[in-house]
């Protein structure tokens, strides 16, 4: 497998390492009127997808990364001043994160650089699994306004 397809899977499990931070951090300001349940399916979604993920990278002889690296410290900075101005801005920084990892999918695969089984992950799973967390949010910020 190239470095370059080993580099596109590790780029997204650091995502998803940082989506499983953020939404730690904002389960710890939650209560469950404000989604805490919803927002722990979705941590508990990208933790399957880390593990997905790191399974793919050691199928093609590559090392998982084991940490988010600097998406980890701009997930906790967004999520820091989101954590300031609240549940508002907490759950709009969510969505600016699910709708960065969407670009990010699409991104990766539109490059045709990953092998089918990749390929297949994430259209199959990844892709469908964070439009949903997309939808999710949505519907608690408009819980939220109203």
């Amino acid at each position: 497998m190239s470095a370059p397809h080993l580099q596109a899977l590790n780029r997204l499990l650091r995502g998803e390492l940082a989506a499983i931070e953020t939404y730690q951090q904002a389960l710890l300001k939650l209560d469950s009127e404000h989604g805490a349940l919803q927002l722990a399916q979705i941590r508990d979604e990208h933790s399957d997808a880390v593990s997905l993920l790191r399974k793919q990278i050691r199928e093609f002889g590559g090392d998982p990364e084991t940490s988010s690296g600097t998406w980890g410290t701009f997930a906790k900075a967004v999520e820091s001043t989101a954590q300031l101005f609240g549940t508002t801005a907490a759950l709009a920084a969510l969505k600016q994160g699910e709708e960065h990892g969407l670009s990010n999918y699409e991104q990766a695969v539109s490059t045709h650089e990953l092998p089918n089984s990749s390929q297949s992950l994430i259209n199959g799973i990844l892709l469908p699994q964070t439009r949903a967390h997309i939808a999710t949010l949505e519907r608690l910020q408009a819980v939220q306004h109203a």
